[in-house]
C-alpha cells in the first residue's frame, strides 16, 4: 500500500508507534474482510474490498478468495508480522485466518494486495495432534511466532491456550503455555511484554455455544467464562485467574492500551453487558473495576423480559482516547472518552440495527436510555438487517468500519432475515476533537447482492495493519 503521507517510520513491517502509525500512516485503500457463506453447500470468502474514495471500484468487492473446504467459519485473522517486529528486515505479506468450526488455519499470501492466494493450509488433524480445537485469535509475536488461541479439546470441551507457529515456516512448534496450569476457557488475548504479562479472556464451552445462544447456560459458571486468565509472558506460565463473577460473563474482546507501557486495558463482557477495566497493582498482581454498564431494556415478545446489550467487540483509538464498542443485541456502536478511565463519558451513539427495532415484535416497555425505539435505517436503498458486530477504525481515527455477522448459527438464531440477504458494509464518520459519531450515507458495501454467494462479514483488516493486529513494544 503507498504511503501517501510520506511516513518515514512506517517503512516495516508496521509502524514505529502508535503515534506514528496515527499521524504518519496511509489512509486504507482496500479491506480484507473475512465472510462466512449462507449456503452450508458452499466455502467461505476471504472479500477484498475497496475503500479509496478516488477509485473507481470505491465499495465495491473487488475480490474473493475461495476458501478450498467447506464449513470452515472464517472469524478472526492476523498477520504473519506486525509492530512488534518493526525494524526486522521481513515483510507483513501473510494473513492467518483460523477457523471457529472446522479447526484450519489458512495462511494468506497478500503480496497481490487486491487478488491474494492461498499459501498454504493447516490441517484440523494437523491442530488436533496438540490436542486443541477451535481457533479463534491470531496475533504475530516479537519472537518470531503466530500465536492462535485455542478455546477447545479434540472432543469440543473447554480449555484454554495456544498454538505456538513458526512464522516463517508456518509450521506448528507447539502449544505455547508451559506447566500444568491451564486456563478453564478461552477466546481473545493482548500482550505486553513490559509488564511480563499475556492476558486472555474467556467465552464458551465449543460443543455447546457452536449450537446456539441459550440465556439458560450462559448463567451456568461450568459454560460460560467469567475470568481473565494471566500469563508470565517469558515463561508461558498462567499466573493469575482474576474471576469477574457473575457480573463479568463472557469477557470477549481484549485489549491493553496501544502504549506500549501501559499496565491498563479494557475488555468487554458481552452476556453481562460491561466494560471491564483491567490493572497492575503494586504488589504485581492485576486488579479489574467495572467502569462501563449497559442498561438492560425491559421487553415483550423477546425470549426473556429483559434484553442486554449484548456486547460483542470493542477496539481503543491509536492515542488511547477512545473506546468503541457495538451492543449486538440492542443495535448501537457507542464511542467513549477514556481519557479519564475510570469515568468514561458517553460522546457518540448511533443505531444500525438490532432486535428491537420500532417494526421489529419486540415491544419496549422499559428503557433507560431511550424514549422511543429507533426506526429501520436503509443505506443507498438497502435496510441494514441484523446487527452492529465487528469494528474497525481507521489509523488516523476519523473512520469507523463495521460489519455485522457474530457467528453463523447466532445469525441464524436472532436474525434471520440477515442471514437470508447478508451482510453490510457501512462507515461512521468520527469527530476526534469532540466525540460523536454519523453515518455516512453514501458508504455502502452490500455482501448480499450476488444471490450466488449471499455472505456474513465479519473481521476486516488492512494490508499495512490495524489498531486491532498491531502490538508495540516499549523502545526502552
Amino acid at each position: 500500500m503507498p504511503k501517501d503521507k510520506g511516513c518515514k517510520s512506517c517503512d516495516g513491517p508496521g509502524y514505529r508507534s502508535p503515534s506514528a502509525a496515527m499521524l504518519e500512516g496511509p489512509r486504507e485503500k482496500l479491506i480484507y474482510v473475512a465472510c462466512v457463506h449462507t449456503d452450508q453447500n458452499k466455502s467461505d470468502v476471504l472479500c477484498t474490498v475497496d475503500v479509496d474514495p478516488d477509485s473507481p471500484d470505491y465499495c465495491k468487492i473487488v475480490h474473493k478468495l475461495r476458501m478450498p473446504y467447506i464449513g470452515d467459519e472464517l472469524h478472526h485473522s492476523g498477520w504473519n508480522i506486525c509492530s512488534s517486529c518493526h525494524g526486522v528486515p521481513r515483510k507483513r505479506d501473510t494473513l492467518v485466518l483460523p477457523c471457529l468450526v472446522s479447526d484450519r488455519a489458512y495462511f494468506i499470501d497478500t503480496t497481490n494486495e487486491r487478488a491474494p492466494t492461498i499459501k498454504k493450509v493447516l490441517s484440523p488433524t494437523e491442530v488436533h495432534k496438540y490436542g486443541v480445537s477451535t481457533l479463534h485469535t491470531s496475533h504475530c509475536s516479537p519472537t518470531g511466532e503466530i500465536l492462535i488461541s485455542t478455546l477447545g479439546k479434540s472432543n469440543g470441551d473447554a480449555t484454554g491456550d495456544f498454538l505456538c507457529i513458526d512464522s516463517e515456516t508456518l509450521e506448528v512448534k507447539a502449544t505455547w503455555t508451559m506447566g500444568e496450569k491451564k486456563a478453564a476457557f478461552g477466546y481473545d488475548f493482548w500482550y505486553q511484554p513490559y509488564h511480563d504479562t499475556l492476558v486472555a479472556s474467556e467465552w464458551s464451552v465449543p460443543r455447546i455455544f457452536k449450537k446456539g445462544f441459550s440465556p439458560d447456560n450462559s448463567s451456568n459458571p461450568t459454560l460460560y467464562g467469567r475470568s481473565l486468565n494471566f500469563y508470565s509472558w517469558n515463561e508461558r506460565k498462567l499466573k493469575q485467574v482474576l474471576n469477574l463473577g457473575d457480573d463479568g460473563i463472557a469477557p470477549l474482546e481484549i485489549r491493553f492500551l496501544h502504549d506500549p507501557k501501559a499496565n491498563v486495558g479494557l475488555v468487554g463482557c458481552a452476556i453481562s453487558s460491561n466494560v471491564y477495566k483491567f490493572y497492575k497493582m503494586p504488589n504485581g498482581e492485576w486488579a479489574a473495576k467495572k467502569i462501563i454498564q449497559v442498561p438492560p431494556k425491559k421487553v415483550e415478545g423477546w425470549m426473556f423480559p429483559e434484553m442486554e446489550g449484548m456486547i460483542t467487540d470493542i477496539l481503543i483509538s491509536l492515542d488511547d482516547k477512545y473506546l468503541y464498542l457495538s451492543n449486538w443485541f440492542h443495535g448501537d456502536v457507542r464511542q467513549y472518552d477514556i481519557s479519564d478511565m475510570d469515568n468514561p463519558k458517553l460522546t457518540g451513539q448511533i443505531f444500525l440495527g438490532g432486535s428491537i427495532l420500532s417494526d421489529s415484535k419486540v415491544r419496549v416497555i422499559g428503557d433507560e436510555e431511550l424514549s422511543s425505539q429507533p426506526n429501520p435505517v436503509h443505506v443507498k436503498g438497502r435496510r441494514l438487517d441484523g446487527s452492529p458486530q465487528m469494528l474497525q477504525l481507521s489509523l488516523d481515527g476519523t473512520r469507523l468500519y463495521v460489519t455485522t455477522s457474530i457467528f453463523k448459527p447466532w445469525d441464524q438464531q436472532f436474525y434471520p432475515e440477515h442471514v437470508k440477504n447478508g451482510s453490510t458494509m457501512v462507515k461512521l464518520d468520527v469527530d476526534v476533537q469532540n466525540g460523536g459519531l454519523k453515518l455516512d450515507e453514501q458508504f455502502l458495501v452490500d455482501f448480499g447482492t450476488d444471490k450466488n454467494d449471499i455472505l456474513l462479514a465479519h473481521e476486516m483488516r488492512y494490508p499495512g495493519g490495524d489498531c486491532t493486529s498491531d502490538i508495540w513494544l516499549a523502545e526502552d
